[in-house]
């Protein structure tokens, strides 16, 4: 199994990096699928060969990318490959009262959202084209927890180990008709009704 490299993040300017949605769904691209050119990303991540290269450097900037060494040719043809399997978001503090860094971290949050919510429409658009199996084994479920904040972090850390074995990253022993699927997980406080 290849290593993990989950990056913990926590720093303005890195957040602010991960804010745009363009650099969001590409540094996502290349956990999941690994090295590609800037021409590959761009119709997954909806945008243009040249815009791609421009993210792609500035993912660089801040390690989260790198370009692949033997490949040639011009910048939207050379491969990238991303530098982490995961990143790890510092949660904020009561010590944490910079606003700009809550700023970037609230705007990651919400591109994260979003690009969630847009992977699962596309596959629920895709959903019959899929073979039955595969139909069968898709699911969309919601849980009303009543949890402690204790009990949270311990169900979340243990569905997160339960996971692990099977990233797309790190998994080198996946059977032969194994295929890339999005798990997305949020585990968030609702809001309590009016009493």
């Amino acid at each position: 199994m290849a290593p993990e490299a989950r990056r913990r993040i926590g720093d303005a300017d890195t957040l602010r990096a991960l804010a745009g949605p363009v650099r969001q769904r590409l540094l996502t691209h290349l956990m999941t699928f690994g090295p590609q050119t800037a021409t590959q990303c761009a119709s997954v991540v909806e945008a243009t060969p040249s815009n791609c290269s421009y993210h792609l450097r500035e993912l660089a900037r801040y390690g989260l990318v790198e370009r692949v060494e033997a490949s040639a040719g011009d910048a939207r043809e050379r491969l990238w490959r991303a530098t982490v399997t995961g990143l790890i978001y510092d949660p904020p503090t009561d010590a944490d009262a910079d606003p700009v860094v809550a700023l970037a971290r609230r705007e990651v949050a919400h591109v994260r959202i979003d690009n969630d919510a847009a992977l699962a429409h596309a596959a629920v658009d895709r959903h019959e084209e899929l073979p039955p199996h595969w139909r069968d084994a898709e699911t969309m479920a919601g849980y009303g927890l009543r949890v402690t904040a204790a009990e949270l972090a311990e169900l979340t850390a243990a569905i997160d180990a339960l996971l692990r074995p099977y990233i797309a990253p790190t998994r080198e022993d996946a059977p032969e008709d194994a295929r890339v699927v999005h798990l997305g997980l949020t585990a968030l406080r609702t809001s309590e009704p009016p009493t």
